[in-house]
């Protein structure tokens, strides 16, 4: 049996990022740290940074006052700030940038009166986040494309969720686009989640079977397996060695292998030493280079001061 592993995978520079904030937090201001929801969705990155001193609530309000609380890569909204003002909370913002960005879009394009739509998964953090920062109408493909019921001249911008089927959110775009005259569309899709799925139809083009290594809660994952699928190969979401059953390798000579954006590169070697194939290919892809600044409070090796959100 032979492997075929996807390029780019793993980590993207916003998971670094957030990484990096709970862990020199720690470092800095010594435990507790608090994370404002699962830093990013990977039960395997999270476990690591809780046994180091990190905890993960769901609440601001859980937040014991006067303490550091790094709000996740998916993006918060507006009122979880306040809350944490008011409870005097030292704040450190692991938002990805790329995040960031659209709830920038949201606002810039709010200010100019047009209607805002997002594409986006209901009840994901991220929609959450942006949702809180601008009125705006959503449209979750996987429950078919209903359209807000404006007029047809109605200036009308679209953002979307950063870790979408990059496919399945074009359709949903030329359906918006064929219903209203007036429509800005917003290139939200991040650069790690359009590599990764372009990859995985690279690997369909050698493979019998594509194992994705990431959390079931994890978005960029689970468009990952769903693009395998539309190229008509099989494909399985797992986060662990543990969950590989037997009967997927029957009839199976290649197999390729990918990570989502929130996936560590060891949960994709104990899978590929699970696996034991004869051989290793490693499919070349989109470089990626990319890096994201700490906030400006970590940024000073001798800080370390405590301050307010």
């Amino acid at each position: 049996m032979k492997v075929y592993l996807g390029t780019p995978r793993g980590f993207c520079a916003g998971v670094v990022m957030a990484i990096d904030v709970v862990e020199i937090a720690l470092e800095r201001f010594g435990a507790p740290v608090y994370m404002k929801h699962q830093i990013v969705h990977n039960p395997y990155v999270v476990d690591d940074l809780e046994s180091k001193g990190a905890k993960t609530v769901e609440n601001v309000d859980e937040i014991p006052p006067e303490s550091v609380v790094v709000f996740s890569a998916h993006g918060s909204p507006p009122e979880d700030f306040e809350r944490a003002r008011d409870r005097d909370l030292h704040v450190l913002d692991a938002t990805c940038p790329l995040v960031t960005k659209v709830h920038n879009e949201a606002k810039r394009y709010d200010r100019e009166g047009r209607k805002l739509i997002i594409v986006g998964h209901k009840g994901h953090q991220e929609v959450r986040g942006t949702m809180g920062h601008r009125p705006m109408f959503l449209i979750d493909e996987r429950d078919g494309v209903s359209l807000p019921e404006w007029n047809d001249d109605t200036p009308v911008t679209v953002l979307t969720q950063t870790t979408l089927s990059v496919d399945d959110t074009l359709q949903v775009i030329d359906e918006i686009e064929d219903n209203f005259d007036n429509v800005i569309v917003r290139n939200d899709l991040c650069y790690a989640t359009t590599n990764r799925q372009f990859a995985v139809k690279e690997l369909c083009k050698l493979v019998d079977l594509v194992l994705v290594i990431g959390a079931p809660n994890s978005s960029n994952c689970n468009r990952l397996r769903e693009v395998a699928n539309a190229q008509g190969v099989p494909a399985h979401l797992i986060n662990s060695p543990g969950e590989l059953k037997d009967e997927w390798f029957e009839g199976v000579e290649n197999v390729g292998v990918t990570s989502g954006a929130s996936t560590p590169e060891e949960l994709v070697s104990a899978v590929v030493d699970a696996i034991a194939p004869d051989k290793v290919t490693t499919i070349r892809g989109a470089e990626e280079d990319i890096r994201f600044k700490l906030p400006k409070v970590l940024c000073c090796e001798r800080h370390t001061e405590l301050w307010y959100a």
